[in-house]
C-alpha cells in the first residue's frame, strides 16, 4: 500500500495532463460561465449547439488541428465530434450534457443567468466546459502525439427528458465505439474531490401517467355521483403499499406520485383525475413488472369506489451501473495519477436518474462525480436547487480526469497497464 501511494505521489508531480488542466483552468472557468449565462431548455439548444461549435473550431486551430470532424442535426440540437489519430485501435465516446431546467435562478452570482426562469441548475454548464478542456488537452501537441485510435465527443440535448441520448443512438452515434465515458457535478460531494466507485450509481427512471374515470355529479349530492378525486387520493396511499409490503426491502425502489389534478369547479364531483408520478429501482426484474404491478393495485383500489383506471407506463432508461472491470480499474488508476488516493472520495448510489444508462446498455461505460459542494464558501445547495453553484474549482480536475480517462483507455489495448510513459 505504501508503494501504491508513493506511485501516486510521484505521478501526480509529473503528471502532464494535470499540468495542461491547470494551465487552461481560467479558460474552463470562462467557458463555464458563459454557457451558465446563456441557458436553453431540453430540445432546444440550438445556439449553446451553435456556440460549442465554434469552441471546437478554435480549439482545433489553436493546436494545429485539422480533421477534427464536426457534425451537427438539422431536426436536433448537440452535436457529435471526431478525432482519428491516424493509429489503429479503440475507440472511446466522451460525452457532457447541455440542457438547463424551468428554474429561476437565485444565486446572486455575476453571471447569472441572462434567461428568466431558465437556470443550469443541475451542472450541465460545468460539464459542457469541463469536456471543452479535456478537448484542449487532447487534442494538445504533446499528448495527441501518444494517442491511438479515435476520440469521439458527444454534446447532448435533453438529458432532462430522461431520454436525451436515444436520438444519437439511432443515428448511429455508438456504431464502431468500443467505450463510452461521461462524469457529473455533485452538490452532495465535497469539492473537488472525484468519485470513481464501481457497482450501482444511479437508478433506472420510469414515469407513469394514471387516468381515474369516475362519474360526474353535483357537489350536494355526492351519492349520485362517483368521486374520482376521492378514489385517486386512496389509490396513492395504496400505491405505497407497493413499496412497503411487494418490493423486497432489500431493493432500493422509490415510487412517487408528483402530480394529481382534477377537478375545476369546487361544488362539482370530479368525473376524471389524472396522476403523474415516477419510479426509481435497480432491478431489471422490478422494472419489467412495473406496469401490470401498478395496474392492479390502482385498478382494484379505485374500483372500490365505482371508479375505472387507464395505466400509461413511459419507459425512460435503465440503471447506470460501473460494472466492466477493465473501465473501473482504468478510471480508478486514472484519478490516482492524477491526484493520489487523497483526491478521491466515495459516495453512495442515489435514486436521481441519468439517461447516459441508455448508452452504458449498448457498450462498456464509466461514469464518475466531481464534488461541487464547498460549505465553508456557502455554496452547500443541492443540484436543481435555484440556489445551485458548483465550486469552481472542481473544473480543472474534471477536464484532467476525463483526458487522463481516455487516454489510458485508449493506450491499454497496445501498452498494457503502464502509460505513464505520457508523463516524462
Amino acid at each position: 500500500m505504501q508503494g501504491i501511494r508513493k506511485n501516486a505521489e510521484k505521478s501526480t508531480r509529473q503528471n502532464a495532463i494535470r499540468t495542461l488542466a491547470e494551465k487552461n483552468r481560467d479558460y474552463i472557468i470562462e467557458r463555464r460561465r458563459y454557457y451558465h449565462s446563456h441557458p436553453e431548455l431540453s430540445l432546444t439548444e440550438f445556439a449553446t449547439t451553435a456556440t460549442i461549435k465554434a469552441d471546437l473550431d478554435q480549439i482545433a486551430e489553436s493546436a494545429g488541428v485539422k480533421n477534427l470532424e464536426i457534425t451537427t442535426f438539422s431536426d436536433y440540437p448537440g452535436l457529435v465530434a471526431e478525432f482519428d489519430s491516424g493509429k489503429p485501435g479503440r475507440t472511446i465516446l466522451l460525452r457532457a450534457d447541455i440542457d438547463a431546467l424551468p428554474i429561476h435562478e437565485c444565486t446572486g452570482l455575476s453571471f447569472s443567468s441572462e434567461t428568466p426562469g431558465v437556470m443550469h441548475a443541475c451542472g450541465h454548464d460545468t460539464h459542457i466546459a469541463m469536456l471543452l478542456g479535456a478537448v484542449k488537452i487532447l487534442l494538445s501537441p504533446r499528448i495527441r502525439r501518444r494517442l491511438r485510435g479515435k476520440l469521439k465527443f458527444i454534446f447532448q440535448s435533453g438529458e432532462e427528458t430522461g431520454c436525451g441520448a436515444k436520438y444519437y443512438i439511432d443515428h448511429g452515434l455508438l456504431d464502431n465505439v468500443d467505450a463510452v465515458f461521461g462524469l457529473h457535478t455533485w452538490g452532495t460531494l465535497d469539492a473537488p474531490y472525484i468519485c470513481v466507485d464501481s457497482g450501482k450509481r444511479m437508478a433506472s427512471t420510469d414515469n407513469f401517467v394514471i387516468r381515474i374515470k369516475g362519474l360526474k355529479a353535483h357537489g350536494a349530492a355526492p351519492h349520485l355521483g362517483h368521486d374520482s378525486i376521492v378514489a385517486a387520493s386512496a389509490a396513492v396511499m395504496a400505491l405505497q403499499s407497493f413499496v412497503s409490503r411487494e418490493n423486497n426491502p432489500v431493493n432500493p425502489l422509490v415510487l412517487t406520485v408528483g402530480k394529481l389534478h382534477g377537478g375545476n369547479m369546487f361544488n362539482t364531483i370530479c368525473g376524471e383525475t389524472e396522476l403523474d408520478g415516477t419510479i426509481r429501482t435497480f432491478s431489471k426484474e422490478v422494472q419489467e413488472r412495473l406496469k401490470d404491478e401498478i395496474t392492479n393495485i390502482v385498478s382494484s383500489t379505485v374500483e372500490a369506489y365505482g371508479c375505472s383506471a387507464e395505466v400509461e407506463m413511459r419507459y425512460m432508461h435503465p440503471a447506470l451501473i460501473n460494472d466492466d472491470e477493465e473501465l473501473n480499474r482504468i478510471a480508478r488508476r486514472a484519478a490516482l495519477k492524477l491526484y493520489g488516493p487523497e483526491g478521491i472520495r466515495s459516495r453512495e448510489c442515489v435514486m436521481s436518474g441519468e439517461d447516459f444508462s441508455l448508452y452504458t446498455e449498448k457498450v462498456p461505460g464509466f461514469f464518475a462525480f466531481v464534488g461541487a459542494r464547498n460549505e465553508k464558501r456557502g455554496m452547500t445547495h443541492s443540484n436543481h436547487h435555484e440556489g445551485f453553484a458548483p465550486d469552481e474549482s472542481t473544473l480543472e480536475r474534471g477536464s484532467a480526469f476525463t483526458a487522463q480517462f481516455a487516454l489510458d483507455y485508449l493506450l491499454h489495448s497496445t501498452e498494457g497497464d503502464d502509460t505513464d510513459a505520457i508523463n516524462r
